[in-house]
């Protein structure tokens, strides 16, 4: 009997330790993350991709491969054609999940784009007084934990001014803004699950003030969007930013969009984004495939150099010119993707790889 009891401690003792290591890891997982969320729709076209030796290789393969752990995905409440709605980000999910991403879902609370000039109710929501928009905002983001189960839920998508307008406005209804926002952790917490709640801020000007705004709310990780052509080139600036706002804060922090191009070329008819050199980091990061995996490179070090820097995002890694030559409905991005013009992988995403 002394024996069985002496066994039984140490399988107790022995449970305990890899449980402890579970959540330390947990505590500790660093985002290697892309957004990819326009690829079920470019999916459609069947393209064709190649891993870095131009061999074919399917696209989830090569990203996994390479070292990306997490994908983002935005989530509108009723687009017009159903790409990015509830039911496809539901569907690609359980795919990724399958392939062992963890799922970063980017929720909208709009119909469509939504980001510091932009954040439209959805249309079904927009006779609804702030007490039924709160109730709407709830229903829908518990439906989201039960059905989703994202491993991190980011309330809102750059949400400087507020969002949900003009009820959310943070500059002329900020009660209703924190009460919006309230109502959307309280379903998340609801839940009792790990999933980590994520607030969005797009650049590193009025930061502060704007996380300041948010009191006790209950959040795990800041998030920031960070583009040059956006934000300041100055990749100093955006460092000391980010250890000052998790230590004021005490919260974790990531870069959750960023981007950079491998040249300044195009390769659809559709005016790109990001086009001249004056919108780059020079002479440090020119347009180039060896530019775009050195700034790359930078990002992951700022944002896991420091306690609580838990990782980045690239925004558009999957925006290659599905549509061919087209002057409409082509990509605004392709420049900026992890994938060239011939749909062959980059150097870039050898800076995925988590040590």
């Amino acid at each position: 009997m002394k024996s069985f009891k002496y066994y039984l401690c140490m399988l107790v003792i022995l449970f305990s330790c890899n449980k402890d290591d579970t959540e330390k890891s947990n505590d500790n997982f660093i985002i290697s993350g892309i957004d990819i969320s326009s690829f079920p729709k470019i999916n459609l076209s069947n393209p064709i991709f190649y891993n870095q030796e131009s061999t074919v290789s399917d696209f989830l393969s090569t990203i996994k491969t390479s070292g990306v752990n997490t994908i983002r995905l935005r989530l509108w409440v009723n687009p017009t054609d159903n790409h990015s709605g509830f039911e496809e980000v539901k569907k690609f999910s359980q795919t990724l999940k399958s392939n062992g991403f963890k799922i970063h879902l980017a929720l909208h609370y709009s119909d469509t784009w939504a980001d510091p000039g932009k954040q439209e109710t959805p249309l079904e929501w927009q006779q609804d007084s702030f007490e039924s928009l709160q109730e709407k905002v709830a229903s829908y983001t518990t439906k989201v934990m039960e059905e989703i189960k994202p491993d991190y839920i980011q309330i809102g998508n750059e949400i400087n001014s507020g969002f949900l307008f003009p009820t959310g406005n943070i500059s002329t209804q900020p009660l209703q803004f924190l009460g919006l926002l309230n109502a959307s952790v309280k379903a998340v917490r609801s839940k009792k699950t790990e999933t980590k709640i994520i607030i969005h801020f797009a650049g590193l000007e009025n930061s502060d003030w704007f996380f300041g705004q948010l009191g006790s709310l209950d959040y795990d990780i800041i998030g920031l969007s960070y583009y040059p052509i956006w934000h300041g080139k100055s990749l100093k600036n955006l460092k000391q930013t980010m250890e000052s706002l998790a230590n004021s804060y005490s919260k974790k922090i990531m870069i959750a969009e960023t981007a950079y191009p491998f040249t300044l070329g195009y390769n659809d008819w559709t005016n790109n984004i990001v086009g001249l050199n004056e919108q780059l980091i020079l002479p440090e990061f020119p347009a180039s495939p060896i530019g775009q995996q050195e700034f790359i490179r930078e990002i992951k070090e700022i944002s896991t150099s420091f306690k609580n820097g838990i990782g980045f995002c690239c925004w558009g890694a999957e925006l290659i010119s599905w549509n061919g030559n087209q002057s409409e409905n082509g990509s605004v991005w392709e420049n900026q993707a992890l994938f060239n013009f011939e749909n062959i992988a980059l150097p870039v995403l050898n800076e995925f790889k988590i040590n």
